[in-house]
């Protein structure tokens, strides 16, 4: 493996959702108490692999991630034989205000600000990315959502989008290869894959993809200390 060079760095990006928010159990907090209520019962692992599935193909039809979100929860229903109410669709997304750090985030963003610009490039609506915001614990120097871009990653476009703000050179920081580490390396962008599976549940909540990221670490934690901070 090539040695990870800090110095080589002006700017890391970071996915949001996955890399620095638990989405998995924010999605399986939400979702399982309502399957229950409609008398649904199916693992957790299922419930995210679904999911893997439906929201690349309803982000391919463009809106906001509001409304994904929501379409996402249309397709469970159509699954598993129930109709899902305005008031429950709108609350998926609402309930990203409630979705948490992982435990290593905030004190490894907070060690690599002192060396780095940090930016976010997410797949999110602003107002929702406000959500995550307050819990992360640092100001980045950018953020580059879905919303401003009008694509959603794997597209190369938010990448793009991101390049023509920050200052490089840039390493990317994800946890989705195929969101994030496929596009980026595609790009020639260095990547460093956040590999959460060991800690998650088997299938995620992100389709699988054969990208190589650069460097892989377990955790932010890791990378803080490979990056010698």
């Amino acid at each position: 493996m090539t040695e990870l060079v800090p110095d080589k760095y002006k700017t890391l990006t970071f996915d949001c959702y996955g890399t620095l928010i638990d989405w998995e159990n924010g999605i399986l907090g939400y979702l399982q108490p309502l399957l229950e209520s409609y008398g649904v019962h199916v693992i957790d692992d299922w419930v995210l692999t679904f999911f893997a599935e439906c929201e690349p193909q309803i982000q391919a039809e463009g809106g906001s991630y509001r409304s994904v979100l929501g379409n996402v929860l249309q397709r469970f229903g159509t699954r598993l034989a129930f109709t899902p109410n305005e008031d429950t669709r709108n609350g998926f997304a609402n309930s990203i205000e409630y979705w948490q750090p992982y435990p290593d985030t905030v004190t490894a963003l907070r060690a690599l600000a002192r060396r780095f610009d940090l930016a976010v490039v997410s797949n999110i609506d602003n107002d929702l990315f406000s959500f995550s915001a307050q819990y992360l614990g640092v100001d980045f120097a950018h953020v580059i959502t879905a919303q401003e871009v009008g694509a959603y990653k794997p597209d190369q476009a938010m990448f793009e989008a991101a390049l023509k703000k920050v200052d490089g050179p840039v390493l990317h920081v994800a946890q989705s290869r195929f969101h994030d580490i496929a596009p980026a390396s595609e790009m020639g962008l260095d990547t460093v894959w956040i590999n959460r599976e060991s800690t998650g549940n088997a299938n995620g909540a992100a389709k699988t993809a054969d990208a190589e990221p650069t460097w892989t670490f377990s955790t932010l934690g890791d990378l803080v200390e490979a990056m010698n901070l």
